[in-house]
């Protein structure tokens, strides 16, 4: 035991930096760089969100007040989420302030700006939003519909299945779903880039926390999970993108 515990822990360290040979990596090697957005078809319903300029009072706390008030909340009312505060978290999780070439400034930190982590949005009670699985598109500021839900109830069923058994997810107006599609960070930085990958979920994560308290709902952070079950839900192919974390959202 002693020495998988060793082997394991060394994914917190940072040795492999000085291992690896970075002027091997794809991006050295001239290959084009991966899109910062998964692409998806041209006939594909998507739903344009408001931006910052068209809310109203969004989030009026103090940063202190938000910190002081983070916490993980289990239980969620029934009361629906506004499009605009969906978008709002949205945004705050991974909104582009700027886009720079081949390149985007965000609201949380990633690793080398490459943003490795897609999110994905299951949605039971949202304002003027259907039931279904949704992908945010940071570039569009927009949601992608993945595919509609038609029994409801089934569909908490099979969040609580995937999350093992943690049925107050599924109770949640909508679910966080983070992927990662790792070439993204490969293509930069090889074998060093898993580490930096996890730790940019932990950034989104946060601002999703304190985001959250800013417009009087709650979430919890969720890595235990069914990764079969989680990937087959939202329709990923489980080796090159993965549901890699999760947090439910709803009102308290």
């Amino acid at each position: 035991m002693g020495n998988d515990m060793e082997k394991y822990r060394k994914f917190l360290k940072d040795e492999v930096r000085l291992e690896m040979d970075f002027s091997s990596t794809d991006q050295n090697m001239g290959v084009e760089m991966p899109p910062l957005e998964k692409p998806y078809q041209e006939d594909a319903l998507t739903i344009e969100l408001p931006g910052p300029d068209k809310w109203q009072n969004m989030g009026d706390i103090s940063v202190n007040a938000a910190i002081r008030r983070r916490k993980s909340r289990r239980k969620y009312s029934q009361d629906k989420i506004s499009i605009g505060e969906l978008a709002f978290l949205l945004w705050a999780t991974a909104g582009i302030r700027k886009k720079l070439g081949g390149v985007t400034l965000r609201n949380v930190p990633s690793a080398g700006n490459r943003h490795a982590i897609e999110t994905y949005l299951l949605i039971s009670n949202i304002e003027d939003i259907g039931p279904g699985i949704y992908r945010y598109l940071p570039l569009e500021h927009g949601i992608l519909l993945e595919s509609p839900v038609n029994d409801i109830s089934g569909f908490k069923k099979d969040i609580g299945e995937a999350a093992l058994g943690q049925l107050f997810i599924g109770n949640a107006p909508a679910v966080f779903v983070w992927t990662a599609i790792p070439y993204r960070m490969e293509w930069r930085y090889g074998i060093a880039a898993h580490k930096v990958i996890a730790i940019d979920a932990g950034h989104i994560c946060q601002n999703l926390y304190i985001a959250c308290e800013a417009i009087g709902a709650g979430t919890c952070a969720i890595a235990a999970y069914n990764q079969k079950l989680m990937d087959q839900l939202i329709g990923v192919d489980g080796k090159e993108e993965f549901t890699i974390y999760m947090a439910p959202v709803g009102k308290i």
